[in-house]
């Protein structure tokens, strides 16, 4: 494997997150913000789950630190690593993290295939603060599935939800040219006009959130069964998938035709609605369900039973990451910023570890080597800097 100068990783890291306000009194600063930053970063992806694991990773790679770090006051507590976590503006911290994706998209060959990029939203369970009123944290992810990269996130107000947080994370991220998909959740004509001024196409779900527009799609749907009415489907397209003794078939048909609809005329470029049928078959049980989407595509059955299959991503390649491999649920840090913090410093981790391709092994194996060998632990750092 190659060596990595160590000293060099840290300074391509801090050129990233070198600019955050540090809120904290100059004259008693025994330790810089970036290490902290550093330190922690490296301490999530050899499997650090808390402050306290940070700590007691800093303690156990002393040496290996102290021969790049400064550590002008040692190896910080967890206490440190706790307050200074917790006192980070999560605004600045995001806002880097967003330019640092954004200048390692811009870097990545050019591809003609088009992007499509999963918003949803996540909970951090344990965030919750009952003693002092703090609800828990629930945050709202972008991802490139293209490039498997968390492109951003924004946490949700506390007397909001995702409605609000998913057009102010639109406002930051580069989504020109890709497919957005949202459930129905997301469903909502501004958000629809959002997407549309920011140069994208969406997918969006239907539900009861809709109820009129839905009854409308779904009667539709029902009706072009009948051979008289057949005529009215643009196109049809059928994947089918096997995985583990799960067979799963997704038909995806698209109509195009909206003049005898009432409500598509109050969607922003709203070109075609979307009917996908998924049959799972496992052993000797069988599970049907239907879903309707409103879509700025012109039809494209294939494209658009591609860009529905990719929307679980987000889930499976993020959320169920976070919640089982970094364990993020269970983590206790609920006062200040210092959940919020620690979801972006979770993500940049998975975003390194994604970027790695030398080791095929899985993300819980990628952790634990970079727990063993601190070249590997390096290397992913290096990953997504130069």
């Amino acid at each position: 494997m190659e060596t990595y100068n160590d000293s060099i990783v840290y300074d391509n890291f801090n050129y990233y997150f070198a600019n955050l306000t540090d809120y904290r009194q100059q004259h008693k600063i025994k330790h810089l913000l970036s290490e902290i930053l550093f330190i922690s970063t490296l301490a999530v992806i050899a499997g650090a789950e808390d402050v306290e694991d940070i700590a007691r990773y800093a303690r156990t790679k002393k040496s290996w630190l102290s021969t790049f770090l400064k550590l002008q006051g040692g190896i910080p507590s967890h206490d440190t690593f706790n307050r200074v976590l917790c006192m980070i503006n999560p605004q600045e911290f995001e806002s880097n993290f967003i330019g640092w994706i954004g200048a390692y998209r811009s870097q990545l060959p050019v591809s003609f295939e088009k992007d499509v990029i999963p918003i949803d939203g996540k909970t951090i369970r344990n965030s919750k603060d009952d003693n002092a009123a703090k609800k828990a944290i629930h945050m709202v992810s972008a991802m490139s599935t293209k490039h498997g990269l968390i492109m951003g996130q924004k946490k949700c107000a506390e007397k909001s939800n995702e409605i609000t947080a998913i057009p102010d994370l639109l406002d930051v991220i580069d989504v020109k040219d890709a497919i957005i998909t949202i459930d129905a959740m997301g469903c909502q004509k501004k958000i629809a006009d959002k997407i549309i001024s920011k140069h994208a196409d969406y997918v969006l779900a239907l539900k009861g959130n809709q109820g009129n527009l839905r009854n409308e799609v779904t009667g539709f749907f029902e009706k072009v069964k009948q051979p008289e009415f057949n005529h009215y489907i643009h196109q049809a397209d059928t994947e089918i998938e096997k995985d583990h003794g799960r067979l799963e078939i997704r038909e995806c048909t698209t109509i195009t035709n909206l003049d005898w609809l009432l409500e598509p005329a109050q969607w922003n470029a709203l070109k075609s609605i979307v009917k996908i049928k998924a049959t799972v078959m496992k052993g000797e049980k069988q599970t049907v369900e239907e879903r309707y989407y409103i879509t700025s595509l012109d039809g494209d059955a294939k494209l658009l039973n591609h860009a529905v299959r990719k929307h679980w991503h987000i889930e499976n390649k993020l959320h169920w990451v976070l919640d089982v491999i970094f364990r993020e649920d269970y983590c206790r840090l609920r006062t200040g910023n210092g959940a919020e913090n620690m979801n972006i410093i979770r993500k940049i981790a998975l975003n390194k570890m994604k970027a790695d391709q030398s080791d095929k092994c899985s993300m819980k194996g990628k952790r634990k080597k970079c727990a063993w060998d601190d070249n590997y632990a390096a290397k992913i750092l290096w990953e997504m800097m130069a």
